[in-house]
């Protein structure tokens, strides 16, 4: 097993170096000068020239790529164009929102996502199964803003149960916490679950076929024994990696549910930084969640081990 997971750690760090590169030649490919947008519009040329002196950017590109790479290992992502802090020290302000936003909507996702699909794919063909698909086609087809908004106008404007924007961290109170995420949780779960429920159905049903499925119905196991142990734990890759790549792309930030609901979010945060030319910025969240993207694949790779151990053995093999 250690073999295995020291293999899988090399290979992602050619993906975190062409990351970082490209991250890099971002800010020098782009059709913005940063020099420029610190100085202003009323800055003679001298200005921005003693400007793009302080910056290093009048140095040699491998120069700048050496002394970029160097920061970045000392953990420093440089600072904001627009108010001069620290790039790391954003993207802390706006982590907690995102990373509640993304667990409660995995957790909700798991929590009706995958019974879904186990009871549509042990009553394949039937009643059930038709009518859950038609619910799994139908919030795999609405637009997010659209589910926000019709939630937003059942639940906080005519229900008054909920608020219709904002966030209230955990430290202000479990209850106004669970207030500010209900919303936005269930706009973004209720499209994934669909997602979801459409996988394991599909997985399920393939496994069900199998001869050692039919052996263990034909031993008279019960139906929960049948799916739960035997059934699911073998469908599990495609799902593992359906629930770990979605919470990857929700840690990154859901730019519309948060602009829909007003959470102030990495999402939002990447909006602004765009918005305003923020170079350091849009640098700093792609670098972040680029690594955070790269590590949930790399946490997914190792479950397949533990899943199914003739992966692993597959590779030692091969080797």
């Amino acid at each position: 097993m250690g073999a295995y997971v020291a293999r899988r750690l090399l290979a992602t760090i050619p993906v975190l170096a062409a990351v970082a590169l490209f991250v890099f030649l971002l800010l020098h490919l782009g059709p913005t000068d940063p020099a420029a947008i610190i100085a202003g519009d009323s800055a003679g040329p001298e200005q921005v020239e003693s400007i793009r002196h302080q910056l290093g950017l009048d140095q040699p590109l491998y120069l700048q790529f050496g002394a970029w790479v160097a920061r970045l290992i000392k953990g420093d992502l440089g600072h904001s164009l627009f108010n001069n802090l620290p790039v790391t020290t954003l993207i802390a302000q706006r982590l907690e929102p995102t990373v509640a936003l993304a667990l409660s909507t995995s957790f909700f996702m798991i929590l009706i996502g995958i019974p879904m699909g186990i009871v549509a794919a042990w009553w394949s063909g039937r009643l059930v199964d038709r009518l859950v698909m038609l619910g799994a086609t139908a919030g795999f087809s609405l637009p997010v803003f659209v589910v926000g908004y019709l939630l937003i106008f059942a639940f906080a404007i005519e229900l008054k149960l909920l608020p219709v924007q904002g966030y209230a961290s955990l430290r202000e109170g479990i209850a106004p916490f669970l207030r500010s995420i209900a919303l936005p949780t269930l706009t973004l779960g209720l499209v994934l679950i669909a997602l979801l429920a459409r996988m394991t159905r599909g997985c399920m049903i393939e496994v069900l076929k199998q001869d050692y499925i039919r052996t263990a119905r034909a031993k008279g196991l019960a139906p929960p024994t049948v799916l739960l142990v035997h059934a699911l734990k073998n469908a599990g890759i495609p799902i593992v990696t359906t629930v770990g790549v979605t919470f990857a792309l929700l840690i990154g930030g859901v730019v519309v549910t948060e602009t829909v609901f007003g959470i102030p979010g990495i999402g939002r945060l990447t909006v602004e930084a765009i918005l305003q030319k923020d170079y350091p910025v849009i640098q700093g969240v792609i670098l972040v969640f680029s690594f955070v993207y790269v590590l949930l694949n790399l946490l997914i790779d190792l479950s397949y081990a533990l899943l199914d151990p003739r992966i692993r053995l597959g590779a030692g093999k091969r080797r």
